[in-house]
């Protein structure tokens, strides 16, 4: 049924992108409030955690991507870092490349820049678990759709990953499989970003989840 609501409100997708920029607005400014205390920034804080959840360091080549900064950028933000005694570098696995990896006193910064934005996570909470489940889908959605488009670096998502097998299981509990590990999960289990990821070879099995 067509209600005046219809023809006087916005369309909704413009709606919730307002919602989000907010929600960004808010997150900016909760970063940058948490690092003046910490003496970084809050690109510097973001490679801090990037670099945690990094199994064995990573090149800088990767930290410019997943920051989405040029790599002159990424560079300034990593000699900075290890001029504070808060990262390693080391040669890499390629001719003239470095790895980069958390000294102690890093991992322990890394762990309270960790909690900038938990007075998210306490909002989204509040949400029920069905809720939750159908917000953490639609962010998979919109991360990969943005990812297609080159408008945010490519990202370490399940359903992009050449060992998701989506919907082989008759249970709507958890109809999902990873080959990896070989076990069954649910939407709700779905990462944004698997130390495991390896990137498919194509999108079908994205488009069958989907």
């Amino acid at each position: 049924m067509t209600t005046i609501f219809e023809t006087i409100s916005e369309p909704i997708a413009r709606r919730a992108t307002a919602g989000l920029v907010r929600i960004g607005h808010v997150l900016r400014s909760r970063a940058w409030k948490g690092a003046t205390p910490e003496g970084v920034t809050p690109t510097q804080g973001h490679a801090l955690g990037l670099l945690r959840e990094a199994e064995g360091g990573l090149s800088l080549g990767a930290i410019a991507a997943l920051l989405g900064v040029s790599a002159p950028t990424a560079s300034d933000a990593m000699s900075t870092l290890a001029s504070k005694g808060l990262v390693d570098k080391a040669p890499g696995d390629r001719p003239r490349s470095i790895n980069l990896s958390l000294t102690p006193q890093g991992e322990a910064l890394a762990e309270r820049t960790g909690a900038w934005p938990d007075f998210l996570t306490d909002a989204v909470e509040t949400l029920n678990d069905a809720e939750q489940a159908a917000l953490l889908r639609g962010l998979v959605k919109l991360i990969r759709a943005m990812q297609v488009k080159g408008d945010i670096p490519l990202q370490k998502l399940c359903v992009t990953c050449r060992y998701f097998r989506p919907n082989v299981h008759p249970e709507p509990e958890a109809p999902h499989h990873c080959a990896l590990v070989d076990a069954p999960f649910a939407d709700r289990h779905l990462r944004l970003a698997c130390g495991e990821h390896q990137q498919a070879d194509d999108d079908s099995f994205y488009e069958q989840w989907r």
